[in-house]
C-alpha cells in the first residue's frame, strides 16, 4: 500500500520537473474596445463606452425575452383554440396585438440605442 503511495508521488514530482522547466506565459488576447472607441489612455471614455455596449444588449436581451414571452403566449393559445378551449378570433388578436407590441419595442429600442 505504501509503494503504490510512493508511485504517485514520484509520478507527481516527475510531472512537477517537467512542467517547471517550460515556459507557462499565455498569449492573451487583447480586450475588444467598444463600440465608441476613446482616445489611447481615456479610462473614463472606455468605461463609457463599455457601459452603453453593455445597455445596449440588455436591451436587446429585454426585447428577446418579450420575443419569446409572445411566442410562447401565442402557442398556448393556439393549442387552447384546437383543443376547443377559446376562440380562433382570440388567436388571430393575440397575434396582432404580438406583433403591434414587437414592433414598439424594436422603436424604444433604436430611438434608446440613438440616445445612449
Amino acid at each position: 500500500m505504501l509503494r503504490k503511495y510512493v508511485k504517485r508521488v514520484r509520478a507527481a514530482m516527475g510531472m512537477l520537473a517537467l512542467s517547471a522547466g517550460q515556459s507557462v506565459w499565455a498569449a492573451l488576447p487583447v480586450p475588444v474596445a467598444p463600440s465608441n472607441a476613446p482616445a489611447a489612455g481615456d479610462w473614463i471614455g472606455l468605461i463609457k463606452g463599455y457601459i452603453k455596449d453593455g445597455g445596449l444588449v440588455l436591451g436587446m436581451a429585454i426585447a428577446v425575452l418579450g420575443f419569446l414571452w409572445i411566442a410562447y403566449l401565442g402557442f398556448a393559445k393556439f393549442n387552447e383554440a384546437r383543443q376547443g378551449k377559446a376562440e380562433w378570433a382570440e388567436v388571430g388578436v393575440l397575434g396582432i396585438v404580438g406583433a403591434i407590441v414587437l414592433i414598439f419595442a424594436s422603436y424604444l429600442l433604436t430611438q434608446a440605442s440613438g440616445v445612449i
